[in-house]
Order: structure tokens, then sequence, then C-alpha cells
């Protein structure tokens, strides 16, 4: 009989043939279109991306990775080598170029690229996403690249992580994505769930499901497969495989006799009918995580090279295994796989293993395939040995969340071996340890914190070394800081007290110093900061540590500054960067002093700082890792100066590493501050609805996420056009008795908002007693923290004076004053004007301040002053029935018709970011090098080229570009 099992067309796959075709044309013109194929088991997704990459070969690159089976323990990265090895052939001799300054990190995962033993005090654990993303977006840049991962069910976390990565760091660039993945037999809450979840939620993967074929479908793939079929076989067939095809292709391997009864029958058929020497080479390859090399089927196979290829042309004439790229074997479909596995009794199975580690052991093999292969043969201490192998291997490779699952495998397995310290090479309360902070640099902060816990219930202080009991506490007081709970500082002070004991611990008591000072600033506990990070700085200084003397530093200098103590803070500031010798310090610094110059109104130079960040992440070829996090340090000043394009562009673009909670609260207030601005309170009440609960409980210890919940309810209210709510919040912040930092003021700026709001809608006396606390709480800063223009501005909004708010125009309109003013200001003086019965002068000053509003694109600022506008009667006779333009900074409606094209934007109305992008696409620079030379991304300079032509009223860069030169000298020639 014929056991011809793959039908040479496919079947009843033409539609999601043709949503992958789209997908791809849609990558190709810079959309996020990457698929996830999901479907039971059998019903043909391989066979679906095996067709496409046939019929896009012509036109694209096509790259693939296979995740393999090692049960509860996966390797680390599993597709990821075959993708790399495939990308690096593709660009050829232009490789080590496109990968950048972190090619080094490539070793990781491509040993041979090493000329020796890998140096990873030169690896970033963040290189390798950079690197990886370089190569497919320089192999993208010459054609279309397709990355296929196949059965993602059984990915390790590390190629989790990586490819939520790459499909953030890649979208917008010609390459697409296709996931196979078993989606039934993923377990709700697990890692893979979590990552599909998160994945589509951000509109990064759109999911391409493969239904059971039809009645129809299953008589074509019958008739391409036997050539005939009767109708009675077609209905049974129907009714036994329910239309899965690979269920379909093993019935017909008995065409004549009764179907099998079970799957298990039917899929072990094949194999039953296989001789002696056939089904032993299938029970051995069932043994293997994937594919198996000849070389290693040979030696396990020990009959003699002439019986084995009998054996191999059997079991692929049966249509049971295939051969793998040219070199290995594998099974035809993994179902079979499983089946002949779970057909071997106990002690078959554990023997198969045992043969299989022992071989391994000899040539080299991997600890992962070690671990999973002694741990299948109920080899105890050797499973033990090769976990705590693997668990170090994944962890020098930055797989950490795979490092993790290794580790708890080891911990599973201590118990039940006797002498286990000296089996595993290391001592319970070390291993714990280490397990501990590869559980939170894997992000599963709640298992380190349980770990580390353990670690500190099984160890006696009496007989522990000191150090090593100190930094216990110290990981244990870091894990409880990074989900946001009390109980930091005591373990500090313990930790402390230990270290006393061991003087020659001088650099740790340091650090453990800095570690506190940094939980008194974020407590507020700001005399206290200062005090601790003194003390820091001295002991490190004496030790001759820079860093530690760098982020001693640098707390005292946040510290100071929140006690008013500007110029002392400012001070040391610059003394943390003089000691910030390597990246970390030096990110640390940069973050803090962004921060910092924000608060205090500086926000261009809180740009710059940031944008210095990222450049220097990109020479480190870490842009998109830890360079993201000055991304969204970026995002506070971006909004106060009105740049709200570059500061949506850098909240919608997910940070590209696995950050901690409380970083992904801050950045989350960042985007709740965007979705007001654009008017989508619906998105931000929801958005703040779902943080709220982790937001209130970290504002207990951290008093920074408290003024920042205040400050979004605050705007949030406002933008919702309630100022009696706002109002309300502002009252609850102003009355509170905890300790008043630096993020007050700018609350206190924003107050002013909430009183013009209210005077406008009547509520006088309101307006009048929340003016009154705001006048006190502002005089009651200290000095240095009074802003000069701030106060005025204040003090302008709540008197609304028309002397005093005219002098005050050119003041709100400069950078030091949040962008938001300009409008405010103007809108508050023609109220005036118009109480006064000067409707021209309130016409012009409402008209401004709804073109200002337009452009900067604040939702509730342009509502504001149409509002009034309409409510004063102030309307042109031909304006009436337009409206305002609904479309932010659109140059439209009543804001055009008001102000005409005297007052209309021009050159110089655009910010001071859009000017330097108009002054590069003059001298004829594509997106790109606008990006290279202003170190910001090439999406971010379209994003911003897109702005200027819509300001301008221009359609083309060469329009915008003649508008540049009229507004300023015209250089000696015309490169545009």
């Amino acid at each position: 009989m014929s056991l011809a099992t793959a039908s040479s067309t496919m079947v009843g796959r033409d539609a999601e043939l043709a949503c992958l075709d789209d997908a791809l044309r849609r990558a190709e013109a810079g959309e996020a279109a990457s698929q996830l194929i999901g479907g039971e088991a059998g019903i043909g997704k391989s066979r679906l991306t095996s067709e496409f990459r046939r019929s896009v070969a012509g036109r694209a690159t096509v790259l693939t990775g296979w995740c393999l089976d090692y049960g509860s323990t996966p390797a680390p990265y599993g597709p990821l080598p075959a993708i790399l090895r495939g990308v690096l052939d593709a660009l050829g001799d232009a490789a080590d170029e496109a990968a950048g300054p972190g090619r080094d990190a490539l070793q990781l995962l491509l040993p041979e690229r090493a000329a020796g033993p890998i140096d990873r005090s030169s690896i970033r654990p963040e290189g390798l996403g950079e690197t990886i993303a370089n190569l497919l977006e320089a192999a993208a840049a010459t054609r279309p690249v397709v990355v296929i991962v196949e059965d993602l069910h059984w990915a390790d976390a590390a190629t989790l992580s990586m490819l939520s990565f790459l499909l953030r760091a890649l979208a917008g660039r010609a390459v697409l994505f296709l996931l196979t993945c078993r989606v039934d037999e993923v377990r709700r809450g697990g890692p893979i769930r979590t990552f599909l979840a998160e994945a589509e939620r951000a509109r990064l993967l759109e999911r391409l499901p493969l239904a059971r074929l039809d009645a129809i479908a299953v008589r074509d793939l019958i008739f391409g497969l036997r050539g005939a079929v009767d109708d009675a076989e077609l209905v049974r067939l129907v009714e036994r495989s329910e239309g899965v095809p690979f269920f379909i292709e093993e019935l017909l391997c008995k065409p004549e006799g009764p179907l099998p009864d079970t799957l298990r029958d039917v899929l072990l058929a094949r194999f039953d009918g296989l001789g002696d020497d056939a089904r032993r080479v299938v029970q051995l390859a069932s043994g293997a995580e994937g594919p198996i090399a000849h070389e290693l089927l040979a030696e396990l196979f020990a009959g003699g090279d002439e019986r084995l290829d009998d054996a191999l042309r059997e079991t692929m004439t049966a249509g049971i295994l295939t051969i793998h790229d040219g070199e290995a074997y594998g099974f035809r479909h993994a179902l079979l796989r499983e089946a002949v596995h779970d057909d071997l009794l106990p002690g078959e199975r554990a023997r198969l293993h045992r043969n299989y580690a022992e071989l391994l052991e000899h040539t080299g093999g991997s600890e992962a395939a070690l671990a999973y292969h002694w741990h299948q043969a109920r080899d105890a201490p050797r499973a033990l040995a090769a976990s705590v192998r693997a668990m170090q291997q994944a962890k020098n490779a930055y797989a950490f969340s795979t490092a993790a699952r290794f580790g708890e495998l080891a911990l599973e397995l201590w118990d039940q071996v006797p002498d286990a310290g000296a089996v595993a090479g290391t001592e319970r309360i070390s291993f714990l340890a280490r397990l501990g902070s590869i559980l939170r640099n894997g992000g599963d902060g709640e298992r380190a914190l349980a770990v580390v816990t353990l670690a500190l219930d099984e160890l006696d202080p009496a007989t522990a070394e000191p150090a090593a009991h100190a930094r216990l506490l110290r990981d244990r007081a870091l894990y409880l800081q990074n989900l946001g709970r009390h109980g930091t500082v005591p373990l500090l002070l313990e930790a402390l007290e230990v270290i006393d004991r061991d003087p020659g611990e001088a650099q740790l008591r340091a650090t453990l110093l800095n570690f506190l000072g940094g939980r008194h600033l974020t407590g507020a506990r700001l005399e206290q900061a200062v005090a601790t990070s003194d003390e820091a700085f001295r002991i490190a200084e004496a030790a001759g540590s820079e860093n530690a003397m760098s982020v001693a530093a640098n707390l005292r200098g946040c510290a100071r500054v929140h006690l008013g103590q500007v110029t002392a803070g400012l001070a040391d500031f610059r003394l943390s960067w003089e000691h910030a010798i390597d990246h970390d310090s030096q990110l640390r610094h940069r973050v803090n002093y962004a921060d910092t110059l924000n608060l205090l109104g500086r926000f261009r130079e809180a740009v710059e700082v940031a944008e210095l960040g990222v450049a220097h992440s990109r020479t480190l070829g870490v842009e998109r890792a830890t360079g993201s996090v000055l991304s969204h340090n970026m995002v506070e000043p971006l909004i106060e100066l009105g740049e709200i394009d570059r500061a949506e562009a850098a909240t919608a673009r997910d940070l590209q590493v696995r950050t901690l909670q409380i970083f992904r609260l801050y950045s989350t207030m960042s985007r709740i501050r965007t979705l007001v601005w654009r008017g989508r309170i619906a998105e931000a009440e929801a958005l703040l609805a779902e943080w709220r609960p982790r937001a209130e409980a970290t504002a207990e210890v951290e008093r920074q996420v408290w003024y920042s919940l205040r400050s979004v309810e605050i705007l949030i209210a406002l933008g919702d056009g309630d100022p009696l709510r706002a109002a309300e919040a502002l009252q609850r912040t102003l009355d509170d008795d905890g300790t008043r930092t630096a993020q007050l003021i700018r609350i206190l700026l924003e107050g002013a908002r909430v009183v013009a709001d209210l005077r406008a809608d009547g509520h006088t006396d309101l307006a009048g007693t929340t003016a009154a606390a705001l006048r006190a709480a502002w005089r009651s800063l200290p000095v240095e923290l009074q802003i000069p223009g701030w106060g005025t501005v204040i003090d302008v909004v709540l008197d609304a004076d028309a002397a005093m708010l005219a002098e005050a125009v050119r003041l709100a309109d400069g950078d030091g004053i949040p962008a938001v003013f300009a409008p405010i200001v103007r809108l508050e003086l023609a109220r005036t004007r118009a109480a006064t019965g000067d409707r021209a002068a309130a016409a012009e000053l409402g008209a401004e301040a709804l073109a200002r509003a337009e452009r900067l694109g604040h939702d509730r600022l342009r509502r504001r002053a149409a509002e009034f506008l309409d409510a004063a009667g102030l309307r042109r006779a031909s304006d009436a029935g337009t409206g305002a333009s609904t479309t932010p900074g659109s140059g439209t409606g009543t804001a055009a018709a008001l102000v005409g094209s005297a007052t209309g934007v021009g050159v110089a109305d655009l910010t001071a970011r859009e000017r330097q992008v108009l002054e590069l696409v003059a001298e004829g620079l594509s997106n790109r090098q606008i990006g290279e030379r202003l170190f910001i991304s090439a999406k971010t300079a379209s994003v911003h080229v897109s702005a200027i032509l819509r300001k301008l009223s221009v359609a083309t860069r060469t329009e915008a570009a003649v508008l540049a030169r009229t507004a300023s000298p015209a250089p000696a020639t015309d490169p545009a």
C-alpha cells in the first residue's frame, strides 16, 4: 500500500495564504503586521508557513527558527541561532558593520564567532537584542524580511522576552514575524499566554486562526493524496478526523480494515507497521528534543551503518521521519514524536534518556540538554549538577528567565540528593542568593523575594559571613523596593549593623548607604537622605570607589533640590558627573538630572540631557534597550514644551527591556498626560483605573508617585471640563500633611489654571478661596523653589488683571513656562478685554488663544477658547456654523478664519525642535540623516516632518524648504 502522506497542493488555506501575503505588503509599507498563526496540533500551521515561504522566496529574505521541546526547562533562545545564522548569511560582508557596536553579544548565541573564551565583561545584557534588531533592520533595508518562529508553545522565557523586544524595536520596518503556536495548549497565566496578550494588546501581533477543513476541503486533500475517494469513505474520514489535516493523512495509512479507535492508535499506526530496526530508530529519535544529527543517532543505534541506513529509509518511506536541513532527522510532525515517546515503558524511557545524557557528556552537549536528559533518566544527582550549570550558562547569556527555570529545577532536586552542596558545587545559601538575583533580573519579583526570604530563614547569623548576610538583607530590601512595598529601610539598617562586624567591607558599606539614601529620598525623608548620602560619599571616597561616589552625590543633589537648596543640589550633580566612570552611573546621573531640570522649569536642558544619554546608549549598542529609559525620561519636559508629537512617540513605544513596576508606573502616568492633552479622556480614566491600585500602594512608600497621582487626577478633571472636581483634587493635595517636595511647584502652577476655569464657569467664590490657598502654598515654598517666571504667571492668572496679563503674554511664550500657558494667558486677557467692552481686542486675543491651542494639539484648551468666542459672540459672521477645527494643529476651522493669514502659522511659530528639523530638511537630508544629526530615531524625525508640513500647510518637503529659506538667509546652493 502507498504511504504517501503529503499532498503536493495545499488545500483549504487560500484565504489564510492571502492574509499572510497582505501582511507582508503592509510590513513593506511600514505597518506592524506580524502574525500569530494559531491552531490545534495537526491543523497545518507549519504547512502554511512552508507554502508561504515558497511563495515569497523571490521577493523576501525568509529566516526560520524552531522552539524545541525540552519539557519544563527549555534551552535559552531556542530558535534564535538559526535565525541569526540566516541573517548573517544574507548580509554577507556587511554583517559586522550592520550589527553595530554591540556585535560581540552575538557570541552568546553563536560561539563559533568567538576566537577564544567569550569576554563577557565587554558585553552588556541588553546589547544582544539591540544587535539582532540592527541586523534584521539592515537586511530589511535591501529586501523585506520574514522571520518564522515555529512551535512558540515550547518557547523559553528568554525567547519570549527577545521577541517582545524585536516586535517593538522593528515596528515600522519591513520585517514580518510569523509565529506558529498551539494556542489551545498554552497555559492560562503562563509566560507564553502573557506574551501573546501583551503583544496583541499593543497591536504588534495579529491572530490568524486556522480552522478545521470542511468536507469539500477534506475531499480535495484525500484526492491529492490518493487520487480518488468514495462518498462512504469520505463521510467516515470527515467524522473521524474532524477536519484536522494531519489526522486525515494518518487515517489514510489504513485504507483497508477498521479505522483505529483512538488518536493514539491513529498516530502509532505507521509505527506499528515498521520493522524492528526502523522501530528502534524511531524510538531513539523520540528521545531527542529536536532534530537529531546522523552521527548521534548512529552512536545510539550501534547496529552498523548499513542497517541504520536501511532503517532510516523505511521510516522516511513510512512518512515518520524526514531529513532536516540536510544533516539531521526529525519527525514529520511533533505529534508523532510525542506518541512514540509516550508509548515507551517507564524503564525504556529512563534508559533512553540515560544513553542520550552519557553520550552528550562525551560529545560536549549543552548543559540544558544534559539537565533535560538526566532529569528524564531519573538521575537526581546528575540532573542537579547539570541544572546548576545550565542555570549559570543561561545567566551568562543574559537569559535570566530561562536561567530561573533551571534554578528552580535544581531547587526541586536539592532535597533528593545527599550532600547536594558538593554535587552542585555551591552551598545552598549561596545558590539561593544567586537564584534570587536571577529571578529578579528575569522580572519575577515575587519569586525572587520568596527565594531570598528562604535563604535568610535558613541562614545562621552567628556563623554566617557578615558580608554574605548583609548582601542577603540588601537583596530582600531591593526586591521589596521593586515591588513597591514597605520594609526596605529596616532591612538596610540591619544590613549596616551586620557589616559593622567586618571593617574590610568599606565598598559594600558605601553601597548599602546609597541604597538607604535612595529609600530616604523616595520616601521624602530629605534631611536623612542628605546625611546618609554624605556618609556614603565619604566612605566611597576613602575606598576609592568612583561610581559609589557618583551615586552618593547624585542622591544628595536630588534631596537638596527638594529641600529648596537648589544651588547646592546642582553643584552635587556636577560632582556626580565627575565621578561617573561607567555607563550605569552615567545613566543614573542623566535620569535624575533630567528629572531635576524638568522640576525646575529648565525643560529644554532636560531634553538635551536625556538626548545625550540616548546618544551614549547608541555608541554602546543599547539604544533601543537602556536608551529607551532615557527616551521616556524626555516625555515630561517635551509635554511641558508643547512638543506633544515627540512625547507621544516616546510613550507609544513600550520600553524595550523588562522594566520594574515602579518605572512602569511613571511611564504610565506620562501616557495618561498625553491622552488628556489629546482629549482622549475615557482612555486616560481607564488607564488610571487599571493602575490606581498599584499606584496607591506604591505612593505609600514613594512620595513622587503620590504627587504624580494627584497631578493626573487634576489634569483629567480639567480635561473633562470639570473644574470643581479639579479644585477638589487640588485642595486634597494642599491639605496633605506629608513632606512637600519640588513636585508640588508644578501642581501649584496648574492650580492657576484650575482657578481660571472655575472663574470662567461662574464659581467665583470657590475660585477666590482656591486662589488664596494657592498663594499661601506658593509663598511657603523655599525661595529657590519659587521659580520667578512661574510665580509671575500664577499671580497674573489668579488676579486676572488686564495690565499684568498683557505683560505676561511674552513671558508665557518662553521655553521656561509650560507651553499650555501661552493660550491660557491670552484667553484670560481676552476675557478681561471682553468684560471691559473691548470686543475687537477680545476677538483677536481669543483667536490667538485658539490658534495656539490648535497648534499645540491641546484638546481642552482649544475647546475652552472656542467656547469663549461663541459665548461672547465674537466669531465673524462668515464663520457662523463652521465650528472649531476638530483636528488639532490642522490650521483649519475657526482659528484659521479668525486669525487669518496675518496671524497664521509660519516658520517662526514652529517649536525649536521643529525649526531644527526644518533646517535639515532644507539641506536635503532624509529622515534617517536628520535622526542621526539630532540623535533621534528616523521615525521621530518623520513625525516632526509630518507635523511641519501640516503646520505650514504645505504638501511637500521642497515647499517647506522654500518657506524655510524665505525666513532665513539662503545658503550658496539649494540641495533641496
